[in-house]
């Protein structure tokens, strides 16, 4: 069934209609020659553009965040630990799992305990997330879940877990969401994509974040129920059978978060020379270079996109050199035919930049990150110093090096806002760094098409491409919104050509 979307402004260009048939664009021109079509959207001028893709997504605690305990807003731990008690009363039963809390700017100086939890919870298992997922404080009643966790690197008697015991408490978390709570949960994250005008999801799924089981039942949920398409990623080596899910599930691609390291917020992340507030540390490299170097001659081999979480330089360099084994082995065209990814990539250097363009990977970018944490007085500056913090993210070193980009969210650990991630990318907290306006809407939306192999060689709105598109509610055009730091609201969203959720 055709549908026409008549008198529409594309990009600036207004006076516009475009048809679409059997999931894709089948004509663009003048609203006043418009072919005749089954179904016709007025769209009274309005802007359309390409839908959003959100590059780095975690569905299943993006939606249980959604509806449960986010912690995000508190601004002290004295306002988190009132939120817990809170939840703790309206939902009398089973775990406690809640995301977002960051001590950075707490008056008390001092992140959560388990004994701050043992005293609002009693005897509730308890799993909060730190803001950037890589630690979290637990109850005991979680620990005494979790045989031998005490033996692990990164555990820590006060509750506050981090590396090997921060991921099997994570999974012992997990694991006590219920079918009926994770589809739930999937749905809230899709419904609130499509309120955003967001297209397409990438999941980034793995036996750290998630499992397999969470992941095969967000793409049947994807398959069943009308919205935004979900490209799934599974993050584990290829010696731990990790390519075996990807090719049973058609995934996109074997990686994701494939954790190489942690995050500068709980001083995992890898670096080349030690943190400026624990000069004790550097954080940790999780693989062997020879592991990664298996893993990635394993994916090339098999036509399967890699992908790596690398957020210190030392990652970045080791993942780098894995990548360079490989070209030297295989060749560099059987490489830049898969595209291997980068997730985060926040500190990469300028022959970072080349290799990556060399070798065509794609860089997937979460411009939130340096808003929410950049700058010379950001939580970056307190950990890294100020010179290494307004190095990071450059977005623009990237770019104008040659190299793909991908704009995400890496929700829960920053919210679903792809208008602030466009925005973030231009206003970069470290002058110079930014993208140019278009540049940034570019990667927020066909940028996510490329980085999965999928993309329209004519570009997402040329006659062909699939008709994954935003009606937005402003008769600005694309630079006014951009130009003014517009968020203009959904008024429809079209995935694959078919609407999706009531037009506004």
């Amino acid at each position: 069934m055709s549908l026409l979307l008549s008198d529409v402004q594309v990009g600036d260009r207004p006076g516009r209609s475009l048809l679409v048939d059997d999931g894709r664009i089948a004509w663009t021109g003048d609203a006043a020659a418009a072919p005749s079509a089954d179904r016709v959207v007025r769209g009274e001028g309005a802007l359309l553009t390409p839908a959003f893709v959100d590059a780095h997504v975690h569905a299943t605690a993006t939606g249980l965040a959604l509806s449960g305990l986010d912690l995000h807003s508190s601004s002290s731990l004295v306002h988190a630990l009132a939120a817990v008690r809170a939840h703790v009363a309206s939902a009398p039963d089973g775990i406690v799992l809640g995301t977002g809390w960051d001590e950075t700017g707490w008056p008390e100086g001092r992140g959560l305990t388990r004994a701050d939890l043992d005293a609002v919870a009693g005897d509730r298992p308890v799993y909060l997330a730190r803001v950037d997922v890589h630690s979290a404080t637990v109850s005991t009643a979680l620990l005494d879940r979790i045989p031998g966790i005490a033996g692990l690197a990164g555990f820590s008697a006060d509750g506050q877990l981090r590396l090997d015991a921060h991921h099997v408490a994570r999974r012992a978390a997990y694991g006590a969401v219920g079918p009926a709570q994770r589809r739930a949960a999937q749905q809230a994250t899709r419904a609130a994509a499509t309120a955003l005008g967001i297209g397409s999801l990438h999941e980034m799924a793995g036996p750290e974040v998630s499992s397999a089981e969470d992941l095969g039942d967000l793409l049947a949920l994807a398959a069943e129920v009308p919205g935004p398409r979900v490209l799934g990623y599974w993050g584990e080596l290829s010696e731990r059978g990790g390519l075996d899910l990807v090719r049973e599930l058609d995934l996109a691609g074997a990686g994701g978060d494939l954790f190489c390291d942690g995050a500068f917020g709980s001083h995992t992340a890898a670096l080349s020379t030690p943190y400026t507030d624990r000069p004790e540390t550097s954080g940790a490299l999780r693989f062997d270079t020879a592991a990664l170097v298996e893993h990635v001659r394993a994916c090339t081999v098999a036509g399967i996109q890699a992908g790596f979480h690398v957020i210190g330089d030392a990652a970045v360099d080791q993942v780098l050199e894995a990548v360079g084994a490989v070209v030297a082995e295989l060749g560099a065209s059987a490489v830049r035919a898969c595209r291997h990814r980068l997730e985060h990539l926040e500190m990469p250097s300028a022959e970072v930049v080349d290799r990556m363009r060399d070798w065509r990977m794609v860089a997937s970018v979460q411009p939130a990150f340096d808003a929410a944490w950049g700058g010379d007085t950001g939580m970056y500056a307190e950990r890294l110093g100020v010179e290494r913090a307004l190095a990071t993210n450059p977005f623009a070193d990237l770019a104008d090096g040659g190299v793909a980009l991908t704009l995400g969210s890496d929700t829960p650990v920053t919210p679903l806002d792809p208008w602030g991630g466009v925005h973030a990318a231009v206003d970069h907290r470290a002058p110079g760094s930014g993208l140019r306006p278009f540049d940034a809407f570019d990667a927020a939306t066909h940028g996510g098409w490329f980085a999965v192999r999928a993309e329209h060689p004519g570009g997402p709105l040329a006659v062909g491409a699939p008709a994954d598109l935003t009606l937005w509610g402003t008769g600005d055009g694309l630079s006014r919104v951009l130009a003014d730091r517009g968020r203009p609201a959904c008024r429809l969203l079209l995935v694959a050509g078919e609407p999706v959720g009531a037009p506004v």
